[in-house]
């Protein structure tokens, strides 16, 4: 009798996600509750960080901020998306910026999704071109993990000098 071929098999366990932002009061918020969702969080504090991290973790979705000292956030989702091992790897883009230009550069940089912070009802859900894609069923499924981490806002205070 032949053993027919054994498909491969995921890590167990939760599954990996990475959020990459400047700002420990968002990553610290973001472990918090991705943890509480169920999710193994991997926190990175810039790009370069991140790019070491996910070559030795191998997240299945990545959050990423754009306003980082260093390698800014679309510079790390380019560099993510042109990896071909890395390519289909979701990449949620975050940001105060809520520019039209701002959304576009992330769309040319090849983020999945472009989401703004702090959280508002406008802005509570992405797109949902197809309930098949799996970036759409994670976000509808854990819409409220998310929300939680947009609601945190570092931004300093306008007026300030």
């Amino acid at each position: 009798m032949s053993q027919a071929a054994q498909p491969q098999e995921r890590e167990p366990g939760p599954i990996k996600v990475l959020v990459i932002d400047d700002s420990n009061t968002i990553r610290r918020s973001a472990e918090m509750f991705l943890r509480q969702a169920g999710y193994e969080v991997i926190l990175a504090e810039d790009g370069f960080d991140a790019l070491a991290k996910i070559a030795d973790h191998q997240p299945r979705l990545i959050f990423v901020d754009i306003m980082m000292p260093r390698l800014d956030g679309y510079q790390t989702c380019a560099l993510i998306k042109q990896n071909p091992k890395l390519k289909a790897t979701p990449v949620i883009m975050l940001s105060s910026k809520d520019g039209v230009f701002d959304r576009a550069r992330g769309r040319l940089a090849g983020s999945d999704c472009y989401l703004t912070k702090p959280f508002t009802k406008e802005g509570s859900s992405p797109r949902s071109p197809s309930t098949s894609n799996p970036l759409h069923r994670f976000l509808k499924r854990h819409r409220m993990a998310i929300k939680k981490i947009l609601i945190v806002d570092d931004s300093p205070p306008t007026g300030s000098s």
